[in-house]
């Protein structure tokens, strides 16, 4: 049996920016789940590379986002003014701007099309840290995103004759994503995320499903505040499992945000490690070429263990729970309390878990009136 092949795209450069230091959103949270990973020996394996990257070309840049706003991008990333353009969503507290901003955004999208070039070359797996910024639109920067790395790389991989299968497990919907892939069967869009009745984006519902011959391939799941381990599990096996297997993508692109945790700042869900890395684990059992998206994830501790458990189940090397000591005692003068790297299953408050469950099941209900018919018949049969 052949060894996996896996890349780990990074570059230091990211901790040259700064959304601002009251802002949620800290790319320092990379070098600390790159630090873990070194603790771990999860640096030096066989089979694995390290990849730096470049900026994503203005080619690519075009093959979604609007000149004018790449234009007005570019101006704003080259001053320390502050400025504002809320045509184009820079300048508001989400997306603020600051120099070197446009430098930023094209060296995460740039990560990200290493990643997808790496994998359609024969990786097995690629992950880039610092990629996953799925609300920017074409023309629109939204939820701290500026370039939509995500629609970038599957519209190379659409030029390249592949069919993509998106899965987004970030806390909150992917918009920029879904809508630029809203009316195509090429490329199946799954979002498992909080719901819009009450959190940003304000969209991701049961019924957007797609149109014109993209009807059926935009999938959403939204969860009720409160959501925890076990309901998130049914969620993704439910409906991202079987939809991804019986759609049989060339490659699955996986926004692998760790802000669904309780901890998380933003969001109001109840997940843990324990069942964000069985998601991971199941992901890569389908063996289809994964390249996996950073994504949100505001309490950097959280989103260092996420991603450490992440690249560890993507090179099949399993983790001692307990942080390595050497680690703990970098972070402890740091403030961080964490010691385990691998949480136990958390069940939420019964009332509560009541409440998001039985919406769950609706919403699964739903789906496979809907969509399901239209994945599985058009793909072929599946089980799970």
């Amino acid at each position: 049996m052949r060894a996996s092949r896996t890349a780990l795209i990074y570059s230091p450069l990211f901790g040259n920016f700064s959304y601002g230091d009251d802002h949620p959103f800290k790319l320092q949270r990379n070098r600390l789940a790159y630090e873990l990973m070194d603790a771990y020996g999860l640096l030096d394996l066989p089979g694995m590379v390290i990849r730096n990257c470049l900026p994503i070309s203005e080619e690519l840049l075009l093959s979604f986002h609007d000149p004018a706003y790449l234009s007005r991008l570019k101006e704003f990333s080259g001053s320390d003014e502050p400025r504002a353009d809320f045509r184009f969503g820079l300048g508001d507290g989400d997306c603020p701007v600051f120099k070197g901003l446009y430098e930023c955004a094209a060296l995460g999208a740039g990560a990200t099309f290493e990643a997808v070039r790496m994998v359609e070359e024969g990786f097995d797996a690629a992950f880039n840290l610092a990629g996953g910024w799925h609300h920017a639109h074409r023309a629109r920067a939204s939820g701290f995103s500026y370039i939509n790395d995500a629609v970038l790389a599957i519209n190379w991989l659409l030029a390249c004759g592949r069919r993509v299968a998106y899965l987004d497990i970030d806390a909150h919907h992917g918009d920029g994503v879904q809508e630029a892939f809203y009316d195509t069967d090429q490329v199946l869009t799954i979002s498992i995320h909080e719901s819009g009745v009450y959190f940003f984006p304000g969209t991701g519902f049961e019924d957007e499903t797609g149109e014109g011959s993209g009807t059926g391939y935009s999938v959403n799941v939204p969860l009720l505040a409160h959501t925890d381990d076990a309901i998130y599990m049914k969620a993704f096996d439910e409906v991202a499992c079987p939809l991804i297997a019986a759609y049989k993508p060339d490659i699955i692109i996986a926004q692998i945000g760790a802000d669904t945790f309780r901890s998380d700042p933003l969001s109001q869900l109840e997940i843990t490690t324990h069942c964000y890395s069985d998601i991971i684990r199941k992901i890569m059992a389908l063996k289809i070429p994964l390249v996996a998206l950073g994504g949100g994830g505001y309490d950097l501790m959280n989103t260092a263990r996420a991603w450490t458990l992440a690249w560890g189940i993507m090179n099949n090397v399993e983790l001692n729970p307990r942080l390595p000591a050497a680690f703990v005692a970098k972070i402890a003068p740091q403030g961080y309390p964490h010691r385990i790297l691998l949480d136990a299953a958390h069940w939420a408050e019964e009332s509560e878990r009541d409440l998001a469950l039985a919406a769950l099941e609706k919403s699964i209900d739903r789906l496979k009136k809907s969509v399901f018919p239209v994945i599985i018949g058009n793909h072929g049969n599946t089980t799970g």
